[in-house]
């Protein structure tokens, strides 16, 4: 006998695989994916087969960043291998933030589930600090 989880799971798999993609859908499984807590401190949108993440601060994005590879993983198994390939992460400048950046302050950072070899092979070079 399969549990109700797996069975609920495979069903939503079905049923987003089987809709066209859309901002809506996309925003529904990363809040799937992450949980509420994430959902509520970052936004999505897509880009090419890169899901860009807009974080409330720098701790957001790190969190985000740490676990991208089980995120997009994760993703992959909702939407389909050939939607999100990859995850850019941005913080939010906060105000004290948005008029002067910190001399040698990265807001955006680029991660995959890939090696470092494969950003660079995306045109991204190495994920900043």
């Amino acid at each position: 006998m399969q549990p109700l989880n797996d069975a609920a799971r495979g069903a939503l798999q079905s049923l987003l695989r089987e809709t066209p993609l859309s901002p809506g859908k996309v925003r529904f499984a990363w809040t799937a994916v992450v949980g509420p807590a994430v959902e509520r401190a970052t936004t999505v949108r897509l880009e090419g087969d890169t899901l860009v993440v807009e974080a409330s601060s720098a701790q957001w994005a790190r969190e985000v960043s740490r676990s991208t590879p089980v995120i997009v993983r994760r993703l992959k198994g909702l939407l389909g291998n050939d939607v999100i390939r990859a995850l850019r992460i941005r913080a939010a400048p906060t105000c004290s933030e948005a008029g002067s950046p910190k001399p040698g302050a990265a807001p955006e950072t680029a991660a995959s589930e890939g090696s470092e070899s494969s950003r660079r092979e995306r045109g991204w070079g190495p994920a900043r600090k």
